[in-house]
């Protein structure tokens, strides 16, 4: 019935057609909104989607949105250090002359997850799982999760790629119009103060002075230069 506690709209419109949502912008199939569900780790995530699979919802369509650390399954790039996104992206654009099989496998997981969706196998999963999918069809689990987000209603991942706008920016993650649920959200504020705040060493800090100096030595963009050198002997 209409709303009488309060003088929200909600009382005066209950005569409108409720059936018009939110069209999008190219058709006239309803908009509708995907949760991203953000957590603290990966860990979580974990725990949250065991717990899916224990409900009503457990064959909704879902993504998991995480680093190339869990889930890239080239045997040079997941067994290097601290560089996996640098060789990754060499790799992707073939600068030395290498591609990644796995990337041009990309497509098997996700067809693999429709066809699951289209029997009513589909069932919700873990990154363990897409990872151990990914080795066995050979596809790229990274990237397959990215992919499977376009067609999810759930979307999990941790707090910052949905707090961190580099972050949000390079996943493709569009925010207006969706539902946001973040777990332990006591957290967020820790998590947005690192999300733009960035850590430099003394090392790097007088490397950067002395190019600074060089720079203002041979009158390149003196002005600007002498600035920011400023600013290095200041820390």
């Amino acid at each position: 019935g209409p709303c009488t506690e309060c003088s929200c709209s909600s009382g005066k419109e209950t005569n409108k057609d409720t059936s018009n949502t939110k069209k999008k912008e190219n058709g006239d199939r309803p908009f509708i909104p995907k949760i991203f569900f953000g957590t603290r780790t990966h860990k979580q995530i974990s725990q949250i989607t065991r717990e899916l699979k224990r409900t009503a919802y457990s064959s909704v369509p879902m993504t998991i949105l995480s680093s190339r650390d869990y889930t890239c399954i080239h045997p040079v790039v997941s067994s290097s250090g601290s560089n996996r996104n640098e060789m990754c992206v060499e790799l992707l654009e073939g600068k030395h002359g290498k591609s990644c099989l796995y990337y041009h496998g990309v497509h098997k997981l996700s067809e693999h997850h429709a066809l699951q969706s289209a029997h009513r196998m589909y069932q919700a999963w873990d990154i363990e799982d897409l990872v151990s999918l990914g080795k066995k069809l050979r596809a790229c689990a990274y990237f397959a999760a990215r992919e499977l987000m376009v067609g999810a209603d759930i979307v999990f991942c941790p707090y910052n790629y949905l707090l961190d706008p580099q972050i949000r920016e390079s996943m493709e993650i569009n925010l207006k119009g969706q539902v946001v649920i973040l777990d332990e959200a006591h957290n967020i504020e820790d998590c947005a103060r690192e999300s733009v705040s960035y850590g430099v060493t003394e090392s790097q800090l007088i490397a950067a002075r002395e190019e600074l100096d060089s720079m203002v030595n041979n009158n390149i963009r003196q002005k600007d230069h002498e600035a920011l050198r400023g600013v290095c002997c200041s820390l």
